[in-house]
């Protein structure tokens, strides 16, 4: 075999192996719950579209576990990821009053998911929250002190954080779940769901320091933990902790120069609100472990604005 035969060998045999991988890789599929409506879901879909993964929107709702299990038999992902769950419509305050509906899908559902997809073998990775601490004597405002993923949690004012604190602790029987604790997310788009878009819109806002999830960093990594299938509670935050004045300080710098804000305090807000809200920090020592390149809060958020001010 001469120079250029060995040459041509070597190249074709590097294509087919880049060839294979990229096989392997388009042939993973991926079943996401809440990918038909929600802002999380959908922009989990685009991602993991961009990186050529065969990835479905479910259709069943999650409370009906006979349909449940049959898309699930039907599509045969290798994985699942649920983005869905009741919020409430503006905002928690509506899971105070319609509490059967919250319970049927941020309990009953995910349950009836998690438990369907460990009797198949598949790993499951469920976008929870961390909207169920909040500051006290151990865990002061300012000190750097975040609640780690083992912690009790400590917050039950709002009937949401009720089941989440509920579904948290169910998650742990599951050895095949992956639960990523949200906080306040963020994303450089201008999406009502977004944290930013919220309180611009707010007539009065508390200014309090909360750990918060910038989608753009965050998004990515929980695709890479989903593939890895790594279990067990993570807090799903950028380190740090930013407060609401800042945010709408670099609102004001990069967007919208003329935009002005209201300050009041928590007791004020609490006599406007139905249920009382969580402020926290959350401890991303474990998350760090796993990947060390995520940047803190207070970096990140820069290049958050950067995009939403080309967008503007």
């Amino acid at each position: 075999m001469n120079k250029c035969t060995h040459i041509l060998f070597f190249f074709s045999l590097l294509i087919s192996q880049l060839y294979s991988q990229s096989e392997e890789k388009s042939n993973k599929v991926f079943l996401v719950w809440g990918g038909k409506t929600g802002w999380i879901g959908q922009k989990i879909i685009n991602l993991l579209q961009e990186q050529n993964y065969t990835v479905y929107s479910a259709e069943a709702r999650l409370e009906n576990r006979e349909e449940v299990e049959n898309e699930i038999k039907l599509k045969s992902p290798d994985y699942i990821i649920n983005c869905a769950g009741v919020t409430g419509t503006p905002n928690v305050d509506w899971c105070e009053d319609h509490q059967q509906q919250t319970i049927r899908t941020n309990i009953i559902g995910a349950l009836n998911l998690a438990d369907a997809a460990y009797l198949l073998g598949i790993h499951v990775t469920n976008f929870g929250t961390g909207c169920i601490y909040e500051y006290d004597a151990d865990h002061p405002i300012g000190s750097g002190k975040g609640f780690t993923e083992e912690e009790e949690p400590n917050f039950s004012g709002s009937f949401y954080s009720k089941t989440k604190i509920f579904l948290d602790k169910l998650f742990d029987s599951y050895p095949n779940v992956l639960n990523l604790r949200l906080r306040m997310p963020i994303s450089s788009d201008f999406h009502s769901k977004n944290f930013i878009s919220k309180i611009t819109k707010y007539q009065k806002i508390i200014n309090i320091p909360n750990s918060m999830s910038i989608l753009d960093d965050l998004l990515p990594i929980a695709i890479q933990m989903t593939l890895k299938e790594l279990k067990g509670k993570y807090n799903f935050v950028n380190p740090g902790t930013i407060s609401h004045n800042e945010l709408l300080d670099l609102y004001k710098l990069y967007v919208d120069p003329n935009f002005t804000y209201t300050n009041f305090t928590i007791e004020e807000q609490n006599k406007i609100l139905k249920a009382r809200r969580s402020n926290n920090e959350l401890d991303t020592t474990k998350l760090k472990k796993e990947f060390p390149e995520l940047l803190p809060i207070q970096q990140s958020i820069h290049s958050v604005f950067e995009k939403m001010a080309v967008q503007k």
